[in-house]
């Protein structure tokens, strides 16, 4: 027995010597794989484990968010007889969770949890960084000293087994403390010592994670992509699924992300990783607009859950995704049902706010505000319900133009909200309903006011005499439901005994709250601070008016509303003359004119914010020819008739066509009415023969000094063929018309338009040279066919005692002269060398110029 003891003591002495002073490919594997699991490599392990149960211990799923994560590295199957490789495929699937993940899923927009992991230190329940190395890292290093210490190769071979898990310890310590690209190179060591390794399907599952990791999805997906055409070991096959699943949601590759969400809710018997795999799928195709499938995905993700808050949310996503075409009916007595049903009654407020949300989709809009109503009075199980409650009304008020009640909920949701990405947007629609509330109301006050001023005094007096006919029925019931508050609350009913916050024991001064000192109650600063806040305890906060102990704690919408529109809250003594209101409706034309174009801007800038806003062109283009019809100064007026043109000829052209017709008719010469003839193309066609031969025409027209003729076949041209390659040169040619008819001035607007909307074709270039010559501070004296000079107007036109403006003189002077010589260059420019026909580009710049056509038109000498 001695012998025995002995001869083992040798044997472990001799192992430990060689494990230190041999290199690897020196040692013996002899004890080797015993010594690496039960030495560093447990060790290893352990604190990755460790930092898996902290981290689960912290997680909670965000169901607000795009998408949820599957797994949750909750089932960690320590002991099972998966076999060691297989176990580390198990623990995968409640690992994954806590990769690293900076900025969320790439695509989808979700941000990291509140008090999630983040960096290379684990999160704790108490969101405090552990001092000193962090789990994770002392992971890494155990891993490195095993395999430094315990690693046995031979021809380039990996001979140690147990070598291979602590790679998969190194890989994994480094992916989820964000060092991908050296997990990567761990991993390579595995591919090319331990290749024939039966475990080497598991590398090759962290490899494409590693890749997924540092967004180079097209290796990831190239590498589960292989992996899934592979015969592997089912554990393999599981979480193969998922990580693949996820990598395809991260590349934005929806619908082959819901298809391998098919095989990972198939291949995965578990009923939690089932609920959640059903759950995400049904996210996914909620979000790729097919509802009914996803509801279905919902369902199942509440056959499977096991937890208690996952049932509730999975109701809730049942809801969302109601067609508003199935058994309403059912489903509302269903869900109202189950949420009085024991521990479903503290989530009551959740369930109501479902039933809103499949009110809604049916149709029952009413019905719908009555339970997200209901869900306010509720207790809060969960905040951001409750905000998206709030929201939920505050866009019915939103839906009737009325900003000030929408303003209101808005900010009452963003006060409870939790999700932030939610908060963002709902903050900026706030600050939206804000600006346009104001705009709105002080359209609707001013509006009111000049309606008053446009009538005559008996119309005046009979409007008044109506108003206050329904002021004093408003104020009566409101009288009778004072009284009625009165006996139905005891307030001030007589009651002074010495329980009664009404009482006054012992004199007939004010109650000193405590306060010893005698005299006058509020020479006290302390008396008047204490009965000030037992009063606010008692009544709350009251306005200052009449009857203040019967009105509302806080101001109603009303009170907001009627302030936003000029209308005082404290009762008036003459509210009920008619002499009152008239008395205050202003009579001087100057301050008429002020409000109407008070209300004019506010009514422009009103338009502009809902399209802008909102991106509602509908009821942007209503609100701003409204504002056209009640005729604005011009610069208003430009204004709105361009916003209206521009939000609309490429959408709606019939909504832009009244605009485009007052901008060309009434302000002909404006930069608005060139951007209306000459809107900016976003892409041109080849350049046709029909067009050519209209080109040609045009502009022989031009050169027989037909001027109107050539204009008007040029825009029949435009209006047929607007995006031929040869739209720029239609609109140089043009503008050339314009000099030639109508003066320097109007040529200038036309070259800028063509300038600012084809500056990188050749039409756009000699435009912009023009304008420099033009605009030069050269003198221009016009003159007529003879030479005699042409008398001046201020504006510097030339005077056209019998013609239109359309119809003024040819200019011929000198300066014009050099115009029709640059006229002339640029007309020479080939109709082949257009924005959209860069071969016909290529051949002429190797041909050495820009030569004229065959078929190009004459050219003018």
């Amino acid at each position: 027995m001695k012998k025995n003891i002995l001869f083992l003591l040798v044997i472990c002495l001799v192992a430990s010597c060689a494990t230190k002073t041999k290199k690897p490919e020196q040692r013996s594997k002899l004890l080797k794989g015993f010594s690496t699991y039960y030495n560093t490599l447990f060790n290893a392990k352990d604190a990755l484990n460790s930092e898996f149960t902290t981290r689960d211990k912290g997680h909670k799923d965000n169901f607000y968010a795009p998408y949820i994560p599957i797994l949750t590295y909750e089932e960690q199957p320590l002991g099972s007889d998966l076999g060691q490789s297989e176990a580390f495929a198990e623990n995968s699937m409640k690992m994954a969770e806590v990769a690293n993940r900076p900025s969320g899923r790439s695509n989808s927009g979700v941000p990291n949890i509140p008090g999630g992991p983040s960096g290379n230190a684990p999160a704790r329940p108490d969101g405090e960084q552990a001092k000193g190395a962090t789990t994770l890292e002392i992971a890494e290093a155990k891993a490195l000293k095993a395999i430094n210490k315990y690693s046995v190769t031979r021809n380039g071979e990996e001979k140690n087994k147990q070598i291979f898990d602590a790679y998969m310890i190194l890989a994994q310590a480094r992916i989820y403390r964000g060092k991908s690209l050296e997990a990567l190179d761990a991993l390579n060591y595995v591919f090319t010592h331990m290749k024939d390794d039966k475990r080497i399907a598991l590398a090759r599952i962290y490899q494409g994670l590693a890749y997924d990791k540092i967004k180079d999805y097209h290796r990831a997906h190239e590498t589960f992509a292989k992996l899934k055409g592979e015969d592997i070991n089912k554990s393999y096959a599981k979480l193969l699924s998922i990580y693949y699943a996820e990598s395809l949601l991260d590349a934005g590759k929806k619908e082959e992300a819901a298809k391998e969400l098919d095989d990972a809710f198939e291949l995965n018997s578990n009923r939690k990783l089932k609920s959640r795999i059903a759950y995400l799928r049904g996210q996914v195709l909620e979000n790729l607009g097919q509802n009914d499938k996803a509801r279905e995905s919902y369902t199942a993700a509440y056959k499977y859950a096991n937890d208690f808050e996952f049932e509730v949310k999975s109701q809730i996503a049942i809801a969302k995704t109601f067609n508003g075409k199935g058994d309403y009916a059912g489903a509302k007595n269903y869900l109202e049902g189950i949420s009085k049903k024991g521990t479903y009654g503290s989530r009551k407020n959740e369930f109501y706010y479902a039933l809103g949300l499949m009110a809604n989709k049916a149709g029952k809009k009413e019905e719908a505000q009555q339970f997200f109503r209901k869900s306010l009075f509720e207790k809060v199980s969960d905040p951001q319900i409750r905000g998206l409650a709030y929201y939920e009304i505050g866009k019915s008020y939103l839906e009737k133009n009325d900003y000030i009640g929408a303003g209101s909920y808005y900010d009452s949701a963003l006060a409870v909200m939790t999700y932030e990405p939610s908060k963002i947007l709902l903050k900026d629609q706030s600050e939206y309903i804000k600006k346009i509330s104001r705009n709105y109301y002080l359209i609707k006050k001013n509006d009111s006011i000049l309606s008053l001023a446009k009538m005559n005094d008996a119309q005046k007096t009979d409007y008044f005499t109506k108003y206050i006919a329904k002021l004093k029925a408003k104020e009566e019931k409101e009288e009778l439901e004072r009284r009625r508050a009165e006996r139905n609350k005891g307030f001030d009913t007589g009651d002074y005994s010495a329980n009664s916050v009404f009482a006054n024991g012992s004199s007939n001064s004010f109650e000193d709250f405590g306060v010893t000192t005698k005299g006058f109650y509020f020479s006290n600063t302390g008396t008047v601070s204490k009965g000030a806040s037992t009063f606010k305890q008692i009544w709350g906060d009251r306005a200052l008016a009449d009857n203040w102990r019967f009105s509302k704690k806080m101001a109603s919408i009303e009170d907001m509303k009627n302030e936003a529109l000029g209308v005082t809250s404290a009762p008036n003594p003459r509210r009920f003359e008619p002499a009152y209101y008239i008395e205050q409706i202003p009579t001087d034309q100057g301050k008429l004119s002020q409000l109407k174009k008070d209300r004019d801007t506010a009514s422009l800038g009103l338009g502009i914010m809902y399209q802008n806003y909102f991106t509602n062109t509908p009821l942007a283009t209503k609100t701003l020819y409204e504002l056209v019809d009640v005729k604005p100064e011009e610069k208003v007026m430009l204004q709105a008739l361009y916003e209206i043109f521009a939000m609309n000829y490429e959408k709606n052209p019939q909504a832009s066509e009244r605009a485009k017709q007052i901008l060309l008719s009434d302000y002909p010469y404006t930069s608005y009415a060139e951007f209306a003839r000459n809107p900016k193309n976003k892409s041109f066609v080849k350049s046709t023969e029909e067009v050519e031969n209209e080109y040609k025409k045009a502009y022989a027209l031009f050169e027989s000094e037909k001027f109107a003729e050539s204009k008007d076949l040029i825009d029949q041209a435009l209006q047929k063929y607007p995006k031929d390659a040869l739209v720029p040169k239609l609109y140089l040619l043009n503008a050339f018309n314009a000099g030639k008819s109508s003066g320097k001035e109007v040529m200038i607007l036309q070259l800028e338009q063509i300038a600012l909307n084809y500056s990188k074709t050749p039409e756009g270039i000699r435009a912009k040279e023009m304008l420099n010559y033009l605009k030069s501070d050269l003198s221009f004296q016009a003159t007529d066919n003879k030479g005699n000079a042409i008398p001046q107007q201020p504006g510097g036109a030339p005077v056209q005692p019998n013609t239109q403006n359309t119809g003024s003189p040819p200019m011929n002077n000198g300066k014009v002269q050099q115009q029709e010589n640059i006229a002339t260059q640029t007309l020479n420019v080939d109709p082949g060398l257009q924005q959209g026909n860069p071969a016909q580009q290529k051949k002429n710049d190797k041909s050495g110029g820009n030569k004229p056509a065959s078929k190009a038109p004459p050219r003018p000498q």
